[in-house]
C-alpha cells in the first residue's frame, strides 16, 4: 500500500490582495527532456486541468503544433485552448500522463481538475487542519 503524500495549505492572495489558504500542490510536469516544478491549485470544481500559456512554452510546447482544440467554459470560455499531454509526478508517487487544456488566457493559474488529475489521484482535504493528502487511484 502506498503512503499518501501530505501537503500543507499555502497562503495565496486573491485579486483583492486578501490572504487565503489554498491547496497548492507541488508537482513536476515533464515533456520530452524538459521539466518544471509548479505549485498548482487543486480545483475540484474545474472540469479539466488548465495549463497557462507561459508554462507550456517553458516545457517546449509549440502552439502551432497543437491541433486538438478544447472548448472551455466559464470565465475561460472566450479563450482558445489546445489539448496537450504532459507527465505529472507528485512527490514520490509514480508519474502519470495528465491531459491539459493549454490556454492563452492571461494571468491564469495552473489548475488540476476532474479530467484527469482527480481521475488519477485520490485527494483528501483536511481544511480545519490546513493539510491535504494525495495518493494514487486504487
Amino acid at each position: 500500500m502506498t503512503i499518501p503524500e501530505r501537503y500543507p495549505y499555502r497562503e495565496a492572495h486573491n485579486a483583492l490582495d486578501e490572504s487565503l489558504l489554498r491547496p497548492l500542490l507541488p508537482i513536476r510536469l515533464s515533456r520530452d527532456e524538459r521539466s518544471s516544478v509548479q505549485h498548482d491549485l487543486l480545483d475540484t470544481g474545474a472540469t479539466v486541468n488548465v495549463l497557462p500559456y507561459e508554462v507550456g512554452l517553458d516545457l517546449g510546447l509549440s502552439w502551432a503544433a497543437q491541433t486538438q482544440p478544447i472548448n472551455l467554459s466559464g470565465n475561460l470560455g472566450q479563450h482558445e485552448a489546445r489539448a496537450v499531454i504532459l507527465i505529472g509526478q507528485v512527490g514520490q508517487l509514480e508519474p502519470v500522463p495528465l491531459i491539459f487544456a493549454w490556454t492563452r488566457a492571461p494571468g491564469m493559474p495552473l489548475l488540476l481538475g476532474q479530467v484527469n488529475f482527480f481521475a488519477e489521484f485520490d485527494v483528501c482535504f483536511f481544511w480545519a487542519r490546513a493539510i491535504f493528502e494525495v495518493s494514487p487511484k486504487v
